[in-house]
């Protein structure tokens, strides 16, 4: 039996981009079930062969070829066999530069010319076959954001087969698990606004995401928002989110936030009254359809329900300034409660011209809460009150607090 044993898919890819590479993935060509049983590798796959190496448990697939027989990502049907090639084996993958294979002395292998395609930056599948897998919609659409900064664009006709996945209906067969694991891959990269603009470019946003995609051609009052186009606004709020933090759930408010513009009647446009109500069933509505987990979905909801608390924080009652802090839970979560200042500076400076606004308004807001959050729980106990008596005079103080502080005028 000739078995061989070669590195393929991103860590190929990314040490020819001198990116550092965490993730090894391996196939092996020859080798069957048995074999790999008997050297001690744990199966881990559920749809075809794939084990976790003894020592590093690093993942090695047997070499496949597959043929799609339904539609969505689980519609196909695997073939392995110790005469699967290596070269059958690529021809499967997405995109030429994911093609590329490595042997044991670190020969390259790269019948799809996926080199060539990695040296002119272009994201280009491999075959035809493409168009079988949905999935590849928000692959292809993930690594444009991954690259962006390396120069790399879809190639022409990549994006028409994905254009052609989206009007055969096939994206809308992909499940919500597979979807949200893509998404939440994209929130975690450097340019992740640039998977949604690319979602949009093949039609797949409107179908996987239309509350965002309605959002485009959306007009909003020009005196604070100069982009005027609530998209637009959208995904430059992402571009500063991340710019930020890298952390995904921020990411993911900042996106969600102004949901609720999409649906304004046309009578009150460009003015958006009420939006952050109307926008909180909107985001419950798509966390619950893409199972978002719980925490994603949280701070989403604080964001898009009190986000222009954060706006006008100069204006309002140090009663409403305590209400935001409880509705928050911030005293028991005050990393929630950062990360909803950071969503909401990401939207203050996700509009043209205002990239480079000071963050006074989250200074502020920091402030006003070290004041509250200074008030014992302790010492109004020790006065002798009880039960919700307790909660009410917390209330009182942290109001009196925050009235007799430098940083209050109201």
């Amino acid at each position: 039996m000739m078995i061989k044993i070669y590195k393929v898919g991103g860590a190929v890819r990314d040490k020819l981009l001198n990116i550092n590479v965490v993730d090894y993935d391996y196939v092996v060509v020859g080798a069957t079930i048995e074999y790999m049983l008997a050297q001690g590798y744990t199966p881990v796959g559920k749809d075809f062969p794939v084990f976790l190496h003894p020592e590093s448990h690093d993942e090695y697939a047997l070499a496949r070829t597959e043929r799609k027989t339904a539609k969505g990502y689980h519609g196909f049907e695997f073939y392995v066999d110790t005469n699967v090639t290596l070269e059958e084996d690529l021809i499967r993958r997405d995109l030429t530069i994911n093609a590329i294979a490595e042997d044991e002395q670190g020969n390259l292998y790269d019948p799809y010319h996926g080199i060539d395609d990695l040296n002119q930056r272009v994201l280009r599948h491999v075959s035809p076959a493409f168009a079988e897998d949905p999935l590849r919609v928000l692959r292809v659409a993930r690594f444009a954001a991954r690259y962006a900064d390396y120069g790399f664009t879809i190639a022409d006709e990549t994006m028409a087969l994905m254009s052609q996945l989206v009007k055969q209906d096939e994206v809308d067969a992909l499940v919500a698990e597979r979807v949200w694991q893509e998404v939440e891959k994209a929130l975690k990269d450097k340019n992740p606004w640039i998977f949604f603009q690319v979602l949009r470019q093949c039609g797949a946003l409107k179908r996987i995401f239309p509350e965002i995609d309605r959002l485009f051609g959306v007009p909003q009052t020009e005196r604070y928002h100069p982009e005027i186009d609530t998209g637009i606004h959208t995904m430059m709020v992402l571009e500063q989110a991340a710019i930020l933090t890298p952390d995904p759930v921020v990411r993911f408010a900042a996106l969600m936030h102004d949901l609720g513009k999409g649906i304004t009647p046309k009578d009150e446009l460009p003015r958006h009254i009420a939006h952050e109500v109307r926008g909180i069933p909107l985001v419950d509505a798509l966390c619950q359809r893409l199972k978002v987990p719980k925490h994603y979905t949280s701070l989403a909801l604080l964001v898009t329900e009190f986000h222009l608390n954060y706006h006008r924080v100069h204006e309002l009652k140090n009663s409403t300034i305590v209400k935001l802090f409880s509705r928050l839970d911030a005293y028991r979560r005050p990393k929630r409660f950062e990360n909803f200042i950071l969503a909401c500076e990401a939207d203050e400076k996700g509009r043209k011209g205002f990239e480079n606004t000071p963050n006074e308004k989250s200074c502020y807001l920091r402030k006003l809460f070290q004041v509250a959050e200074q008030v014992s729980t302790q010492d109004i106990i020790a006065q002798g009150y009880q039960g919700i008596q307790i909660a009410e005079q917390l209330r009182k103080k942290r109001i009196s607090a925050l009235k007799e502080s430098v940083f209050c005028e109201s």
